[in-house]
Parts: structure tokens; C-alpha cells; sequence
């Protein structure tokens, strides 16, 4: 004799753990679209104006590592770093009326200013603007950034 319930049904398990894992996969992908659409609406200029002014300051170090401290190879990245000084307003407009990130701007444009005036003709004097610059990036970031 057989020892099997005819009146017994089968088990819902597989049918369930399916719909779990679907779930999963459905709200994963749901979550990873979500939060693409809101890095979108981010705003990229401030930090993309950060990166290239560090890009810059990266190759005037480059340069000096190589010892090619010549005004022509040095002068165009402090002149980089002078034109985008200037945005340094229109990056942060939360910050546009704080005294102190007004204070912190203008230190960077005076010290690129100095530099791009008098450009540097040894290493010793790209490492000297190099570090009036350094003082006043980090000023400002020892202010602002989180």
C-alpha cells in the first residue's frame, strides 16, 4: 500500500521563495534607478571646479618633482588657477554671503594673482606659490568643508 495523502496538496514554498526574489531584484533595480535620477538633479559644477583647481596644483607638484620649473611651463597652471578663483562664488551661491568664504576667496585670488604677477622661476619659488595657494584652499576648506 501506498503511504501517500491523495487529499494532500502540494507546498506554496517554491512559489513564494520565487516572489521573494523577485522582489529583491525588483527593488534593487527600483533603488539603483532612484538614485541615479537624484545624482542627476546634483549640481557637479562645485565639485568639478575643486577637481580641475586640484589638477592644476597636481601638475604644478609634477613639474617641480621633473624640475621643470620654467615660467612657460608653470605659468599656464597658475593662470588655471586664477580663472577658476573666479568662479569660486558662483560654485558655492549658499556660501556667496558668508564674510568668511568671501574672506577665503579673495585670499586665493590674491595669492594666484601674486603668482601669475610675479610667475616663479625656480622650484623653490613654484614651491613658495604653491604653498600660498595650498594655505588658502585649505583655510577655506578648514571652514567649509564637511
Amino acid at each position: 500500500m501506498s503511504s501517500v495523502d491523495p487529499n494532500r496538496r502540494p507546498s506554496n514554498a517554491g512559489r513564494y521563495l520565487f516572489l521573494l526574489i523577485l522582489g529583491l531584484v525588483l527593488g534593487v533595480v527600483a533603488t539603483v534607478m532612484a538614485m541615479r535620477a537624484l545624482e542627476q538633479r546634483k549640481d557637479h559644477f562645485p565639485e568639478a571646479l575643486m577637481h580641475v583647481q586640484q589638477w592644476h596644483m597636481g601638475q604644478l607638484k609634477g613639474d617641480m618633482e621633473q624640475n621643470r620649473c620654467n615660467a612657460t611651463d608653470v605659468l599656464p597652471h597658475l593662470q588655471a588657477l586664477r580663472l577658476s578663483a573666479n568662479d569660486l562664488e558662483a560654485a558655492f551661491p549658499d556660501l556667496r554671503d558668508d564674510a568668511r568664504f568671501k574672506t577665503a576667496a579673495s585670499a586665493m585670488r590674491a595669492a594666484a594673482d601674486k603668482a601669475v604677477a610675479n610667475p616663479p622661476l625656480t622650484c623653490e619659488g613654484v614651491g613658495a606659490a604653491m604653498k600660498s595657494l595650498g594655505e588658502s584652499c585649505k583655510a577655506c576648506h578648514q571652514d567649509f568643508r564637511s
